[in-house]
């Protein structure tokens, strides 16, 4: 019975993809919180999410370990990683070395740590050319959630988000219905039973023509992929100025989740 969690990454814990009504990001962790907390008595869970998006590993470990280690919860999530990998350049063994250490502290403190595998890029333009350095990435993930008894959030085999109905319209972030899905497979890899299967088939869609497709590729460059490329050559990140969702209530969860679940 987890009656703490704390939530630590990117843009992926944060919840980009996956609006409440207000605007403010949702997410796979939050509903996953609501998840845990439904199995408590009322009012005996805590829960607080300190993800911020565009966050590389070391940021996350300088900002935001220090938090869960003082927090010390029963269960911490733990993903981080994936914009340093996709980052020309880098070296996923030396990432991994340094995800590794964060690791081993939040293992003194925390009652679990729960780590995560970036997802199969195969279908995600321009990142699908990045799909070997990810999954070198997901094996050393592994090997250290074998070393120190972590269960592992593995959403390469989450073969249903590779449905694009998985994915916001910049094709970077997970959609409400990916993050939902998402939220259930955590579920399921810490033993719960979860409402729903989240590798349920996905109802078939119309087939596209190729002039359709290319008019969306094209659409997604202009308003994604140009302005991400550009924000990378000016030095900067998505998540500058943005201040982490902090100890959030599963009941206000349950209350922005509800007007568009």
């Amino acid at each position: 019975m987890i009656g703490s969690y704390v939530a630590v990454g990117d843009s992926f814990t944060e919840g980009v993809g996956d609006p409440g009504p207000d605007g403010a990001f949702v997410g796979w962790a939050d509903r996953f919180a609501v998840l845990l907390a439904d199995r408590r008595p009322e009012g005996d869970f805590t829960y607080a999410n300190l993800a911020v998006r565009g966050k590389l590993l070391d940021q996350v470990v300088e900002d935001q370990l220090p938090k869960a280690v003082e927090l010390a919860p029963d269960l911490v999530s733990f993903c981080a990683g994936g914009n340093d990998i996709i980052r020309p350049g880098t070296d996923p063994d030396e990432v991994a070395e340094r995800f590794e250490r964060a690791v081993v502290r939040l293992t003194e403190v925390c009652g679990t740590v729960m780590v995560t595998t970036g997802f199969d890029t195969r279908d995600v333009p321009v990142l699908k050319r990045l799909r070997g350095k990810i999954a070198t990435y997901n094996g050393h993930v592994r090997a250290i959630a074998d070393r120190y008894g972590c269960p592992v959030l593995d959403l390469w085999s989450l073969r249903t988000v590779q449905d694009r109905r998985a994915w916001d319209s910049d094709r970077l972030h997970l959609s409400a219905d990916g993050h939902t899905r998402v939220a259930l497979r955590a579920g399921q890899v810490l033993g719960l039973d979860v409402p729903a299967d989240p590798d349920q088939a996905w109802p078939p869609l119309p087939p596209r023509g190729t002039l359709s497709v290319r008019r969306d590729d094209v659409h997604w460059a202009r308003e994604y992929l140009v302005p991400w490329i550009g924000r990378r050559l000016r030095g900067e990140s998505s998540g500058d100025h943005v201040t982490a969702k902090g100890a959030l209530s599963p009941d206000d969860i349950k209350s922005r989740i509800a007007p568009v679940a």
